[in-house]
């Protein structure tokens, strides 16, 4: 498989995943999961900008998406 395609998959899954924490979480973005996660994933450091979230957030989708596939192996 290509990298394009591969990337292409895993940034489909990743939206998928994270859809499905969205929907586990019952979209409580201010909930005390998300606090903690976003805590965790940047830590003071916030992104700057709204592109920066996004791309920081479609990586972190990526990587749970490989992983929960590498897991099902």
């Amino acid at each position: 498989m290509g990298r394009a395609l591969a990337w292409l998959r895993d940034t489909i899954g990743g939206v998928y995943e994270l859809a499905r924490l969205a929907w586990i979480t019952r979209f409580r973005f201010r909930g005390p999961y998300w606090q903690w996660r976003m805590e965790t994933a940047f830590g003071r450091g916030m992104p700057s900008s709204r592109r920066e979230l996004i791309h920081r957030l479609l990586d972190y989708a990526r990587w749970t998406h490989r992983m929960r596939r590498m897991s099902r192996r």
